[in-house]
């Protein structure tokens, strides 16, 4: 049974059952800190067993991507050595919002098992919490599972929270017997042994208790299900494999690492680790590029960066010099893209960034591998064979390289590494994240998921309404509800309906007035907070109180001027896609009165032909007056229809589709234009860099592009009026030609000065210890002309080192440079290092050449004295 067939049967199946068939959500969770990735099936349906969310179905099933390489729950450093760990993997699931429990959820788990999937009954084990005497029962006497294969466990291995408050209950685990062949071998091995012979197959959650702080259990009103299984697993069991990698699940993308590296599978167990690793990374990394994760130093982003990077590892221990990572993209494509589209839409921009970390990781090896050169020089100075900890942790944390590489290295050098040390700095960057993370946690408070509970009525009318007549539902000042606002006094109001759009989406939040027969009250933000719109408010006039009837109108220029530039980024995203490609996403965006900004995927900075016409791109539509159009539509016919989706946000089943008729169509719940001829025009003010693969453009629109043209009218004119010419271009070009010819000339002089003076300066070089010590100082010479002065002043010095010291602009320049006969003793990095540090300057090197600068001219006078003293002390 192939694992497509496997998916199909599991859905198909509980869709039977009456359970609503539901997507995969995203990778990266929206709303929700508290994960870097989603790691389960219930992770979508979180807040609905919290009772914050309610939808339109109480059972349901999925079949979830989920990726556990980061976080509390990572596989990251078992994948590869194990049969059954991966980073990515997906997890099938039935689900119970209050409905049925128990007894169904063991009944359909059996009844899939054993009559579907045709799994002999006599090798399945369950194992239950200790106390839960119901399941118990259940296996037993319904099922007619002997007691002596119903295994009795403790809360660490089947009792399960969602956290340390909240909904939990305990699990019931179905496992399968894979025989001796797959086990340790000792007489003790049993249900719970780590070895593979007692696999776990599918968990069942049954979700029946609140625990509080005290840790006291409570009854949940509606005790509900969660169960998850591993497509990975179930596909290895039925298709008769030792390990899940064996299966056809990874049977295309590791024949493809096998022809690209020249590699055997199955015949070495360190080469197939390494086959593994790859095969398991590429999974992870297709799908998280996918949905518009880039590498980066931080957070999620650096959890890919290390996949990516473990992977390039890997490809460097089976033999392989060059970039291949990126072309085992396709045989994931080929796998599961018919399941998962977005795989297939986004692969040429997933094989172009991956291959760009990839070059990266190969550049920063070579850096790094100087770096533990010069460690390796330092301790033979010093006799001594442990590199240190934070050594360690600098190549790891700043160059990526993977610990288990940089132990290698060592031990290639036959050198040990300070492994205590390097967890004591590990460590301290976790609890610097964990403290971040922290301050990132800061949930919803009490009062508005009361609020939220209440509030079914609460209406949003912006999109057509721009001012309405009102009641005030509640207010809150400072995270408390209260009954009414003073003059002068702050607080967020909440109304049964509003014209006021909530920021979101890049679009800042409305502004306006709420007026009552009692008071007036400035809005001046408008948020969403637990899903309601949250009107910021300070009152100017009177008071106002909850339940009163109040008039609530929108600034309605500020909301045209708004519109006009979230409608132009729709506009401005299909240019790109145009101009520079289909791999170019909406990675960001601010749409607010005076400017809009769009943050967008792409590898290089977009030059200036690009940028023209993208401009005039933007303009032509502008100018054509299109109409643009807005349809309410069921999620799956809007995808199907080609509409742009961004993959980090998560979408109802019904969603609003901003069509610009013949250009564009994009899921966006933002405020527009009705034509795009109401932009006005359209000019790009810059174009940058935000972050590795990320770029970004500002523009202006309406009356801001005409202010943003007029200026540069104003100085154009000026700029033609100093320079007393109408073609202000080319005398600008004609001057900058005559400056860089002077500046020509002057260097030369320059050289010309030093040159003659080289023989006095020789005569200044000091003896110490056999090495010609010389530092000299020189006024207004740029450091071009102090290299050219050093390697003169090498030639006539042997062994030497020299310290050339200059002033420009009130700026100091060291440049320190040994000749290559005496590195072995002394090192310019280092001494460089040392004297910078003495002055409160930078710098630093290699071994035969390093510069460095002083924050001020006055701190050189020390220079050549701290210079000395530091030969002296080394000699």
């Amino acid at each position: 049974m192939q694992s497509s067939e496997i998916r199909k049967l599991f859905l198909d199946y509980f869709v039977s059952k009456g359970h609503e068939l539901v997507k995969s959500s995203p990778l990266i969770p929206k709303d929700d800190p508290s994960l870097l990735f989603t790691n389960a099936g219930m992770v979508q349906f979180k807040r609905v067993f919290l009772g914050e969310e309610q939808r339109p179905y109480s059972r349901a099933t999925t079949c979830q991507k989920c990726i556990r390489a980061g976080g509390k729950h990572s596989d990251l450093e078992n994948v590869g050595f194990t049969a059954r760990h991966h980073t990515f993997f997906e997890m099938l699931g039935n689900f119970s919002f209050g409905d049925y429990f128990k007894r169904d959820a063991i009944l359909f788990a059996w009844e899939l098992l054993t009559e579907h999937f045709k799994l002999p009954k006599e090798k399945l084990w369950v194992s239950i919490y200790k106390d839960d005497d119901e399941a118990a029962e259940i296996w037993e006497k319904e099922i007619g599972i002997h007691s002596e294969r119903i295994v009795r466990l403790g809360e660490k291995d089947n009792f399960w929270q969602m956290g340390d408050t909240g909904p939990c209950g305990p699990c019931s685990e179905i496992i399968i017997d894979q025989g001796e062949d797959f086990g340790c071998g000792q007489p003790d091995c049993s249900v719970g042994c780590d070895c593979d012979r007692f696999l776990e197959l599918w968990n069942l959650v049954f979700m029946q208790y609140n625990r509080d702080e005290e840790g006291k259990l409570t009854p949940l009103p509606k005790p509900s299900i969660d169960t998850g299984m591993g497509l990975e697993r179930i596909t290895a069991v039925k298709q008769g494999k030792r390990t899940n990698f064996d299966t056809d699940l990874f049977e295309p993308i590791i024949s493809e690492i096998c022809s690209t590296l020249n590699v055997k599978y199955g015949k070495d167990r360190k080469t197939d680790i390494s086959i593994k690793v790859i095969a398991d990374h590429i999974r992870a990394a297709t799908f998280l590029v996918a949905e518009g994760l880039i590498p980066s130093n931080e957070g999620r982003g650096y959890v890919l960066r290390r996949i990516i990077r473990r992977a390039g590892r890997h490809i460097k221990l089976l033999g392989y010099d060059k970039t291949a990572f990126y072309r085992f993209v396709e045989p994931v494509v080929y796998k599961l893209g018919e399941v998962y589209p977005e795989i297939v839409s986004e692969r040429e921009r997933i094989e172009k960034i991956i291959k760009i970390e990839e070059e990266r990781f190969l550049r920063s090896l070579e850096k790094a591998q100087q770096i533990f050169d010069d460690i390796i020089n330092n301790l033979k100075k010093t006799d001594s064979k442990l590199i240190p900890g934070h050594e360690i942790f600098k190549l790891y944390d700043t160059f990526g390289l993977p610990f288990d590489l940089i132990k290698e290295m060592a031990q290639d050098s036959e050198l040990q590494i300070d492994e205590i040390g390097f967890q004591q700095e590990l460590n301290k960057q976790r609890e610097r994240a964990r403290a971040a993370q922290k301050s990132e946690e800061v949930g919803i408070g009490e009062v508005y998921k009361q609020l939220r509970l209440q509030a079914e009525n609460l209406r949003f009318i912006g999109y057509t309404d721009y001012e309405t007549e009102t009641d005030i539902y509640a207010i809150v000042k400072n995270s408390e509800r209260v009954n009414e606002l003073n003059k002068n006094e702050e607080g967020e109001v909440f109304l049964f309906k509003t014209p006021f759009y909530a920021e979101s989406g890049g679009q800042i939040g409305d502004t306006g007035m709420i007026i009552s027969n009692s008071g007036k009250a400035e809005v001046y933000d408008t948020k969403k907070i637990s899903g309601l719109h949250c009107h910021k408010v300070r009152v100017i006039e009177g008071t106002i109180k909850e339940g009163d009837k109040v008039f609530a109108k929108i600034d309605l220029e500020r909301r045209k001027a708004i519109k006009r530039n979230h409608t132009a980024t729709h506009l401005l995203h299909a240019a790109l896609r145009t101009v520079l490609g289909e791999h170019v996403k909406q990675a960001g965006s601010l749409v607010a009165t005076d400017r809009l900004r769009f943050d967008f995927t792409h590898f290089e900075a977009v030059n200036d032909e690009e940028l023209r016409e993208i401009e005039r791109i933007v303009n032509e539509k502008i100018l054509e007056n299109l109409p643009v159009k807005i349809e309410i539509k069921s999620l799956d016919e809007a995808l199907n229809e080609g509409v742009t989706a961004l993959f980090e946000d998560k979408y109802e089943d019904t969603v609003r589709v901003v069509k610009i008729v013949g250009f564009s169509k994009e899921l966006c719940g933002g405020t527009h234009c009705d034509n795009t001829g109401e932009i006005g025009s359209f000019y790009i003010v810059s174009e940058g860099s935000v972050a590795s693969g990320i770029r970004r453009i500002e523009a202006v629109t309406g009356i801001e592009a005409f202010k943003y043209s007029n200026t540069n009218r104003e100085q154009l004119k000026a700029i033609s009026s100093i320079l007393k010419s109408a073609e202000p271009v080319k005398a600008v070009e004609r001057l900058v030609a005559e400056l860089k010819e002077k500046q020509q000339e002057i260097e030369v002089l320059k050289n010309k000065l030093v040159s003659q003076n080289i023989e006095e300066i020789v005569k200044q070089a000091k003896e110490i210890d056999g090495v010609k010590a010389l530092a000299v100082k020189l006024d207004g010479v740029d450091l071009k002309s102090l290299r050219t002065l050093s390697d003169k002043l090498k030639e006539k010095l042997h062994p030497a080192i020299i310290l050339l010291i200059s002033k420009a602009d009130g700026q100091g320049i060291l440049l320190l440079s040994v000749t290559k006969d005496i590195t072995n003793k002394y090192d310019a990095g280092k001494l460089m290092r040392n004297i910078v540090q003495a002055v409160g300057g930078k710098g630093g090197g290699r071994q035969e050449t390093a510069q460095g600068g002083c924050p001020d001219g006055e701190s050189l006078e020390k220079v050549s004295e701290i210079f000395y003293s530091l030969i002296e002390k080394q000699s």
